[in-house]
Parts: structure tokens; sequence; C-alpha cells
């Protein structure tokens, strides 16, 4: 195993702890939260208004995320005309967590995340792959840095078939500039 990935939190049904923190997962538009305060603190109020949602449903949605600990709430701060602001701020759980069965979500919230993005800025690849289980493996580990030496390698003779879809794009809410 990797040394990046030594440190996963794997989350198995029956530990409440992990239950709580499957569902909070669960959620496409959790999961939006958790990239918009990956880099910059946000109130309620502001990711409420930069994902369409009412702020009664955010902040259930940030206190879920805050229960389980996958946003921290900073101190808090002044807004407009005095009124009091909790900002948030990802913690970094997200990154190490995972869960089974997880990837249709994590789709679903790609699939939102670039809705209004310009076709000609999304920039994607799909390849073919075969692939033994320890070359999936290798693949998995050093992904990133190996996506062309995998492809130029050719098919592994007694492999299973695989597919590969990565996409670059701009954000649609990007971070504040500093």
């Amino acid at each position: 195993m990797a040394d990046d990935q030594k440190d996963r939190i794997e989350l198995r049904p029956g530990d409440p702890e992990a239950e709580a923190r499957m569902r909070a997962m669960s959620s496409p538009l959790r999961l939006r939260v958790l990239r918009l305060c990956a880099f910059e603190s946000r109130t309620n109020k502001e990711l409420a208004e930069l994902l369409g949602v009412n702020p009664g449903t955010m902040l259930h949605h940030v206190r879920t995320l805050v229960q389980t600990g996958y946003l921290a709430a900073e101190p808090e701060r002044t807004g407009a005309q005095g009124a009091r602001e909790v900002p948030y701020r990802a913690t970094g759980l997200s990154w190490r967590t995972s869960m089974p069965g997880g990837s249709p979500v994590l789709i679903e919230t790609f699939l939102q995340q670039i809705q209004g993005v310009d076709p000609d800025d999304l920039d994607s690849t799909w390849l073919g792959l075969k692939l033994t289980p320890e070359h999936r493996e290798e693949f998995q580990n050093r992904l990133y840095a190996l996506v062309n030496e995998f492809k130029e390698r050719g098919p592994d003779p007694d492999g299973d078939t695989y597919s590969f879809f990565s996409t670059l794009h701009p954000d649609e809410n990007p971070p504040a500039a500093p």
C-alpha cells in the first residue's frame, strides 16, 4: 500500500460513527460544500447562495458535516449590518475517507459540478486498459503520474478490462482571490 493510502479511513456498516459518516458523504450537495470550503472558509449563507439552496436546508447539511468531522466551525465574525456569522472550513477528513459504494455519489457530484461549464473548457481523457489486479493497484497508487505510461504499455494479455475517465475543468465557484 502506498504511503498516501495508509491513513485511509474505511467506513464499515455496523459502526454508528461510520454509518453517520456514510450518510454524510452520500449527498452530492454535501460533497460540493466540502469542495467549496476546502481552500476558503464560507458561511452557511454564502454556501446557500453559491449552491442555490435555501439557507435552512443548507444549515441542515452544514450541521451534518460538522457533527461527522468533515467541516469545522471557525471563530465567529461580524457580517453585513453587524450580523453574527460562523464560517466553516473543510477538515480534510473526506480526502482520507474510503466509502464502499461511494462512486455513484462522486459521479453525480462531478456531473453537478460541471453543469454550466463551457464544453470547450472540459479537458477529458478516456482510456481503455487491460490490467491484472496487481497492475490495477499500481495504476491507482500512481494515477496522476502514470496515465501516459499505462497507455503506452499496452494491454496485459491475461488482464481484465477497465475504463478510466478524467476531466480537468475550471471551477464554477473558485475560491476568492487573495
